[in-house]
């Protein structure tokens, strides 16, 4: 009798090390649907919830498991046996009643508010260990009503859970979601996407921060071997792969990173959860960054009236020979009393910027990238909201988080080109990144051959400042101001020895007659530029055809020289 009981307790404590053996795998229990917005309603509750599902072939006690965000972590869950291939709901303890008509529910204190555009959530079994998480954003719905509230983000395979956007979806179920049930959009997803390594970070001098694009395999993503940083410093000490999402890993160094350097890391043998390694996109760029300071940022282009179905954006550019850390800086504008108002940090991570690198900033990349040709396509950050930029006139501010104003722009709509009749969804572009920001001819549309905008690289109206040695300059001597991006316009550049001169200027036909007042006693600086679009006073076309550029400057002392210029005015054939 003695020897069958003690075979009884024995199978049962294997079950029982099983069970818990189970439970402490990732994914063992993943969170397989999210009800984030449930306003407006569409068929089920005004709550929020999220529902998990058991993945294994063992049933998994879910006794003192949480559901946690960056905000805080819920209470325990009770004591009961969650079957294989079943599924729970899980909301806050108000809302436990009116969804348990949907089929196991569990309500817990603390439960996390979910943040309608977006969040990391994940579950955490009873010893600590993160088992999944999920770090959705309102762009998975990849749908403009539906992520307006009242519709749910359903996972597509749960064999598949580790493949982020790839594999979740809005829900197609007519009441909005499929709470306690197969989700409405169940099928097979496989992952055979390789991992990429999205960005680099430096956090001092020997500790770097990857970013992969999605979780990885623990064990050979914290391989030190797996890795190695360019100009002689070689592979880590140490590597960690953090949780709760994976996807980021912590290097070690050995040999300490000289400012003013910028390191390539390279990942190799680096697999995701589903063993896919890492192939082509497996380089990224880090180094020791550098307090911004005024005018190390720019602004460098400007959508401010986008068309009905388009989107703000604002184009900044980092001319500095600086990395500059991105989560230090916000985007603003002006209050109609003139303050710094509607900030909005550019990044809630840390980021590095580097010298020469642009970077777009919208609330919605995806409808940038619909409506105009991007070429980098991860030089995107997705604000929460765009500060107010109305479309005749506005303020774009970059500042740091001390209150620093990095760069400004005070915009009016008649910058562009006067010659368009409608200027809806045409980017404002700077001219000369090294000019002066509020110089009104530092600042063109964009030119019609680029689709009328150049977020993410060079503008079509670049043009350096030639820091011309002579006097007075003109470039180019034949131009066509046609908006196709191609010598659009007549930059007048000078040069003086000294400061004080006054400037006036004159457009002159073949005839000799004047047809356009250029500048009227204009104080000059010992350098700048001013430009000329091809009109004439009353901002009409003038004939093909050559001119007379008439420059006059003076002093105080008198001293006077004049110029002039011969330029060729031309159009390109239809």
């Amino acid at each position: 009798m003695l020897r069958y009981l003690f075979f009884i307790v024995t199978i049962v404590c294997l079950c029982v090390c099983s069970n818990s053996s189970f439970a402490q795998n990732r994914y063992a229990i993943v969170i397989t649907e999210i009800m984030s917005d449930p306003t407006p309603q569409i068929g089920l509750p005004n709550h929020e919830w999220i529902e998990i599902r058991n993945t294994t072939n063992a049933a998994i006690n879910l006794q003192n498991w949480r559901i946690g965000d960056a905000g805080g972590i819920s209470g325990p869950l009770p004591n009961f046996l969650l079957q294989p291939d079943s599924s729970a709901i899980i909301c806050g303890t108000t809302a436990a009643a009116t969804m348990q008509q949907y089929g196991r529910t569990f309500g817990v204190t603390s439960f996390p508010s979910l943040d309608n555009t977006g969040e990391l959530i994940f579950i955490r079994s009873n010893t600590g260990a993160t088992i999944h998480a999920v770090e959705y954003n309102v762009g998975w719905f990849n749908n403009a009503v539906k992520s307006d509230g009242g519709w749910t983000l359903e996972m597509i395979d749960i064999n598949n859970p580790c493949s982020g956007v790839g594999n979740w979806r809005a829900s197609i179920d007519p009441r909005g979601g499929t709470p306690g049930i197969k989700n409405s959009v169940d099928g097979t997803n496989r992952d055979q996407t390789p991992p990429a390594l999205l960005k680099a970070f430096a956090i001092d001098n020997t500790n770097i921060l990857l970013r992969f694009d999605e979780p990885l395999d623990s064990s050979s993503a914290a391989t030190a071997a797996n890795y190695q940083v360019s100009n002689g410093v070689g592979s880590p000490l140490s590597v960690v792969c953090i949780a709760p999402l994976f996807n980021t890993v912590q290097l070690r160094l050995s040999n300490a990173l000289q400012v003013g350097t910028t390191y390539t890391i390279t990942a190799s043998n680096v697999t995701d959860c589903k063993g896919n390694s890492i192939a082509a996109f497996n380089q990224a760029k880090a180094g020791i960054s550098s307090a911004v300071e005024a005018n190390d940022l720019i602004i460098n282009e400007v959508l401010f009236n986008p068309t009905s179905d388009g989107t703000d954006y604002v184009e900044i550019y980092n001319r500095s020979n600086k990395i500059i850390n991105l989560k230090n800086v916000l985007l603003a504008n002006r209050s109609s009393a003139g303050v710094i108002a509607g900030m909005r940090p550019l990044s809630a991570i840390d980021l590095a910027m580097f010298p020469g690198e642009y970077y777009v900033l919208s609330a919605d990349e995806q409808v940038v990238k619909r409506q105009f040709t991007a070429k980098y396509l991860s030089a995107f950050l997705n604000l929460s909201s765009m500060p107010s930029y109305p479309d005749a006139s506005g303020t774009v501010v970059l500042s740091d988080n001390g209150g620093l104003v990095i760069d400004e722009l005070a915009y009016d709509e008649k910058w562009h080109f006067a010659l368009i009749n409608n200027v809806e969804g045409i980017a404002l572009e700077r001219i000369d990144p090294n000019a002066p920001t509020q110089n009104k001819d530092n600042w063109h549309s964009a030119a019609k051959d680029v689709g009328y905008g150049t977020p993410t690289y060079q503008n079509s109206q670049f043009r350096l400042d030639l820091q011309v040695q002579g006097d007075v300059m003109v470039t180019p001597e034949v131009f066509s101001p046609d908006n196709d991006g191609t010598d659009d316009f007549l930059t007048i550049t000078y040069r003086f020895p000294e400061t004080g001169y006054v400037m006036n200027s004159t457009v002159f036909d073949a005839a000799g007659r004047p047809v356009k007042a250029l500048q009227r006693n204009a104080v000059c600086s010992q350098q700048g530029n001013f430009r000329w679009d091809g009109l004439n006073d009353k901002f009409q076309q003038l004939p093909l055809g050559p001119y007379v550029i008439f420059v006059e400057v003076f002093n105080l002392q008198g001293k006077v020289k004049r110029f002039k210029k011969q330029v060729v005015l031309a159009r390109r054939l239809s």
